[in-house]
């Protein structure tokens, strides 16, 4: 003759995860499966919703710049040109004013080979200026393309950091939560062991003993 024993494991404790006496996660049994909630506070919804809802607008369209986004580029490129400018002018317009006036001076007209050559070298150098500022502003027109997609990532690696710090927080409490139930259920398993003086283990090592089945 057998003897087969059946022994029901301990039902699910639900647990619950509180912080300065507001909860924050619990989990409960629910169809079989064990469900964790996290419960957030205003100010955490805020900074998720608005983290979402940032990312979902920018990240679609991060390298496309909008009219207005270009207009101010372009303005601040117009003023450095304009102050480019304005320097190099007050550089060599002195220089062409002294000119003129020690040849006027010395000679009473410009109509001479000194007076030309003169010029022409202020010229020469007043154009290279010239020429250079335009390479500083190709350069300064990518600084500004390069700084303005910089401040884009760094936003959307910010709201990235917030949605995942949320995530870790909700993941913690609910995990916390699981301990505490747990821990809620071994100390019934052994408190209800404590009691009989017998357990399922107990009654493993016996059946063995004798030969039954377990």
């Amino acid at each position: 003759m057998s003897k087969t024993t059946t022994v029901s494991p301990p039902p699910y404790m639900n647990g619950s995860y509180s912080i300065n006496g507001q909860k924050k996660a619990s989990t409960k049994l629910q169809g079989g499966t064990i469900k964790g909630d996290y419960q957030m506070n205003k100010y955490e919804k805020q900074l998720y919703d608005y983290a979402q809802k940032t990312l979902a607008q920018i990240v679609p369209n991060i390298n496309t710049f909008s009219k207005e986004t270009l207009d101010g580029l372009n303005s601040q490129l117009a003023a450095y040109q304009n102050q480019g400018q304005q320097s190099i002018n007050s550089m060599y317009a002195p220089l062409l004013n002294n000119l003129k006036n020690d040849i006027a001076s010395r000679f009473g007209n410009f109509d001479n080979s000194m007076f030309l050559d003169k010029l022409n070298s202020i010229e020469n150098y007043r154009s290279n200026a010239m020429a250079e500022l335009a390479q500083n502003i190709m350069a300064k027109r990518n600084e500004l393309i390069n700084d303005e997609l910089s401040q884009r990532y760094n936003l959307i690696n910010l709201l990235n950091t917030l949605q995942n710090q949320s995530n870790d927080n909700a993941l913690n409490a609910i995990s916390s939560a699981l301990n505490l139930a747990s821990s809620i259920r071994n100390y019934g398993n052994s408190s209800s062991s404590g009691s009989s003086g017998f357990n399922f283990g107990n009654l493993q090592s016996i059946m063995s003993l004798f030969g039954l089945p377990i």
